[in-house]
This record gives structure tokens, sequence and C-alpha cells, in this order.
């Protein structure tokens, strides 16, 4: 089977962007690929982060993987800093990637300019996350479209270094959704959904309460048209929407614009808000029993161990041919 890996930091709930683009995909991806998930804390701390939130936020993701259908017996689930090979790796690929390449990174100059101090790690992480993906051999790597940047650079990196050194790496090639890959903010659709967004009404957080979630799908902006249509270019609050209801109700796209195209916005943002409260409901509950279980420290510690297994081979390969002493 080809091997996948994924990551995510544990800063903050996950939103149901998060869950739609890519958590709902990884469920159905456990019986067709050898999969790896991965909480990357290591690049959590690129930005100041409070050591009690970020403790509680990697057991809360992990938690809610978990939740969502992610099984450890067909999966590695793990957090980035239980397996040291990660840093080794990053920095020996720091020393490949050029000063040039990091600095075109447009998700840097993104986060830099919402922080006043901005660490080298910020500058840097690309070459982590390579090291993420490369330390694991992955064929796959799932990314929206805003981390393409950053996996073209790692298979850049990891040509360089495979020309340089000999054959090391196998390059990884992306995987996006067709549907769903870029759930967008529901107070701007030009927006893609985001957990850092300083309005919390422009995402739906897999956690919130019901009564928040409906809230929120009611003030939902929506486009000068009456009608329920799908139409990116010229209604892209309401395909934004139907693309929600889709993804949460397995229906299709057309099945609702049928049903709902003349109804209103009102009875429309209804039903999908009916939708996506039943679709969070048992994930919900399980993600409370995981985040009370002393199981989900068990499950890291194992998976922690599966993960270093697999990554032994290739930062001992590594080593010896940048030229360390064994």
């Amino acid at each position: 089977m080809k091997r996948v890996l994924s990551g995510i930091q544990p800063s903050g709930t996950l939103t149901i962007g998060n869950y739609l683009g890519a958590m709902k995909h990884f469920v159905e991806l456990q019986d067709e690929a050898d999969c790896l998930f991965c909480i990357v804390d290591l690049h959590a701390i690129t930005v100041p982060q409070d050591p009690q939130e970020l403790r509680h936020n990697s057991r809360s993701l992990a938690a809610l993987y978990l939740a969502a259908g992610i099984d450890p017996k067909k999966s590695v689930l793990f957090v980035q800093s239980h397996v040291p090979a990660h840093a080794e790796l990053g920095w020996i690929l720091q020393c490949i990637a050029y000063y040039g390449e990091l600095s075109r990174m447009t998700q840097f100059k993104d986060k830099a300019s919402r922080h006043e101090v901005v660490t080298a790690g910020l500058f840097t992480y690309p070459a982590l996350m390579a090291a993420d993906i490369l330390l694991y051999q992955a064929d796959l790597v799932p990314v929206g479209e805003d981390q393409k940047q950053h996996l073209e650079l790692t298979r850049d990196v990891a040509e360089r270094f495979n020309s340089r050194f000999g054959e090391t790496f196998v390059i990884p090639e992306p995987m996006i959704p067709k549907v769903g890959g870029r759930i967008m903010s529901l107070e701007d659709p030009s927006k893609k959904m985001s957990k850092s967004d300083a309005s919390e009404g422009a995402y739906i957080s897999m956690l919130d309460d019901p009564d928040v979630i409906r809230r929120k799908i009611m003030r939902a902006v929506t486009d000068s048209e009456r009608e329920v249509r799908y139409d990116p270019e010229r209604k892209p609050a309401i395909s934004n929407l139907l693309t929600i209801f889709s993804l949460f109700s397995g229906r299709s796209i057309e099945d609702l614009e049928k049903e709902y195209h003349d109804a209103g916005y009102g009875t429309f943002k209804k039903a999908l808000a009916e939708v996506v409260v039943e679709a969070l409901r048992p994930i919900q509950q399980r993600y409370h029993e995981w985040m009370n279980s002393p199981d989900l420290d068990r499950v890291l510690r194992e998976g922690a161990e599966k993960a270093s297994a697999l990554a032994a081979p290739t930062i001992a390969k590594v080593k010896e041919r940048v030229g360390f002493l064994s």
C-alpha cells in the first residue's frame, strides 16, 4: 500500500473545515493506505505558546482524531516531539535547503506579518515539514492549496539530497481532495475557514455546542440573489454552505439544489444547521470519552514507538550519507 503522512498543529480546536477537508478523508484512507498521523507540536512552538495550553491542545487533538474515526490498529497516531528523529532530520535539511527558497514561502510572510517577534524557527519550519514527510518515505501527502508550496519545497530538497548523496528519499506527491479541500469562512467566503480567525463567527469548531453551531450558521453571510444554487463565481457564500451541507449529509450538491432552490436562505440554513449538529454529536461524545480515558496516553505512547521504528532506518541512512560517525 502507498504510505500517507499528514500533520496537524495542536493550536486550538479544529474547525469543520479541518474535518471536511482532511480528517474525514483520513478515516476513509485507513483501509486504502499505510497511514501516519502526526500531531506537530514542534511546529506549534514557532510562535509563542503557553506550555499548559500546548499540552492540553496536543491531547485534545489526539482525542479528536480518535473520536472522528482514526483507528490506532490501522494507523499510526503520534506526537512529533516524541520522535527525536524529526528534529535531527529537520536540522540536516535546513543545511540542504536554500535561504532564497525559504524566504519565498508565502505562509511565512503571512504569519510573520501577524507577530511582533518572528523566530528563526518560523522561517525555517518548511525544512522541518520536509523532514516530517521524508523521514517516513511517504508516497502521498494530503495538502490543501495553501500547503502545496511547502510540498514543492520538500520535493526539491529531497531531489537535491538524492542527487548529492545518492538515492535516499521517496519523492512525495500531493493528495488534494476535489471537493471539500477548502472550506471557506462563514463571514468572508473569499477566505479559507481558519481557527486563527479573529472572529469566532467565521468558523465552526468541532467542539462547538449545538446552539452555537445553529447561531453561527444562521448568521453566515449569503449572496444577493435568493436562489439556493451552486455557483462559486457569482454565489461564493451559498456555494460554500452547499459544499458543507453535501459533505456532512452525503447528499449530492445537485440533489440539495433541487430541494432548496426556491425555499429561501432561512429554511436552507436551518436544515444545514441540524445536519452539522447531528453529524458532530457522536464525535463530540467520543471526544469527551477519550479525553477522560488513560487509553489516550497509551495510544500516543504506542504510536511513538511505531513511528520511531519506521523512522530509524531513514535517519540512520541519512547520517551515514552526510558523513556522520556511526
